[in-house]
């Protein structure tokens, strides 16, 4: 028992050093936003302004930055929904050959390093001749948000039973009908919790948008190039608030939905 007590208590520790180690620096991004000090970070910072906020407000170049990224994640996320959940459909409800090579090849995006991708849409618009627009940011995020949603879209349809469809098509519903009042209903949750993470991913994607974005910043583009070239660090320190709430939300809200949900089968 006491020994069970020490393992305790010394996991309680490392799992308390982890965390900290994750957030302090995040915490201090908070910190320093709120700091009166324009080019250098002294600690403890040697007072307090809210001046940064009406800055970063004022600065036409952030709210590019920032409708840039929302219309770029909106779309993608809706993207990744509609090809996520048909990829997942075909994967877990049909039998055919090669299924398993499909299925790696959806997730494939997701595991490469982002400069992998990032270089082959590059090569590919290259020599496809299509110029770098905000479709070609679009495009390289759906990429790897479609991985996000297939991979909820996949787990819940392989938890619901064959039989409600069936029963569905017994009872003389049509494929639109089966669609809207069996299948949506059981797969809202999970898509929801796709969509959500799809879109906080693609909120703040940095590697495959700089190779893909041509002359266009997204908000951490923005960020990035702020920070190589700093005009005012505080406001950058504000952005990044900005961006942590608009990503930890959607997460916060997948991890919601998802979390102990189960789907109904029939008795």
């Amino acid at each position: 028992m006491h020994f069970s007590q020490q393992a305790s208590v010394k996991l309680k520790i490392g799992a308390v050093s982890g965390l900290l180690f994750l957030h302090v620096p995040i915490l201090l991004i908070f910190l320093y936003a709120f700091t009166t000090e324009e080019k250098t970070y002294q600690f403890p910072p040697p007072d307090l302004t809210l001046k940064w906020f009406e800055i970063t407000w004022n600065r036409p170049d952030v709210w590019q930055s920032l409708a840039l990224s929302l219309q770029v994640a909106c779309i993608s996320t809706i993207i990744a929904i509609i090809l996520g959940t048909l990829c997942a459909a075909a994967v877990s409800k049909s039998r055919f050959f090669g299924r398993e090579a499909i299925s790696l090849l959806v997730i494939l995006p997701i595991a490469l390093p982002g400069i992998i991708t990032g270089i082959s849409l590059r090569s590919a618009f290259n020599i496809l001749d299509v110029p770098f627009s905000t479709w070609t940011i679009i495009l390289g995020h759906a990429t790897f948000c479609v991985v996000v949603v297939y991979n909820n879209a996949i787990a819940r349809f392989r938890r619901l039973s064959g039989s409600l469809i069936e029963a569905s098509y017994d009872l003389g519903a049509n494929h639109f009908q089966t669609f809207l009042y069996v299948l949506l209903p059981n797969l809202a949750t999970a898509l929801l919790a796709g969509g959500m993470l799809a879109f906080a991913l693609s909120f703040d994607e940095v590697i495959v948008t700089t190779f893909t974005a041509g002359q266009q910043q997204t908000l951490p583009i923005w960020m990035l190039e702020e920070l190589v070239r700093p005009r005012q660090r505080p406001v950058t320190n504000v952005v990044a608030m900005v961006v942590v709430a608009v990503t930890f939300l959607p997460i916060l809200g997948a991890y919601w939905l998802t979390k102990g949900r189960s789907v109904d089968r029939p008795h």
